[in-house]
């Protein structure tokens, strides 16, 4: 089960770095999920979801290091933290409503990702002000 722990530390290194032989490590078949983006299946999905992403995010740094794993059979859930700076120059967190907290679950076939679901609050830069006055206070 440590290998695939190394795939998935490998895939945030490969992501951080902006590698794009981070699709390598997918199964051709791959399902996908990231909120606002939504569910996607393949490959060629990733690359889409990828160059969006690094268009609104173009530094992207998650605390391995930091990360905490359930690893159960096929499974890996990675809970951890992620900071940036986005295209127009703000950075997150900011320590009091942007924690850069997200959850990441994947799924296995042999040593290849056959699905990851990305669970995270995408206002990066807290952005949507009337949700965060409704649930802040």
């Amino acid at each position: 089960m440590s290998y695939r722990l190394d795939i998935v530390q490998d895939y945030f290194r490969r992501v951080d770095a902006g590698d794009p032989s981070v699709t390598a490590l997918f199964t051709e078949n791959v399902s996908f999920y990231f909120p606002k983006f939504g569910p996607a299946s393949g490959r060629a999905a990733l690359v889409e979801f990828g160059e969006r992403i690094r268009r609104e995010v173009p530094e992207l740094v998650h605390d391995i290091d930091a990360f905490r794993y359930i690893v159960d059979d096929d499974h890996v859930v990675v809970e951890g933290t992620e900071s940036g700076r986005l295209r127009d120059g703000t950075t997150w967190p900011d320590g009091e409503v942007s924690q850069g907290r997200f959850c990441s679950v994947f799924a296995f076939e042999d040593d290849l990702i056959r699905r990851m679901h990305i669970y995270v609050d995408p206002d990066f830069g807290n952005a949507d002000q009337a949700r965060l006055e409704a649930l802040r206070d």
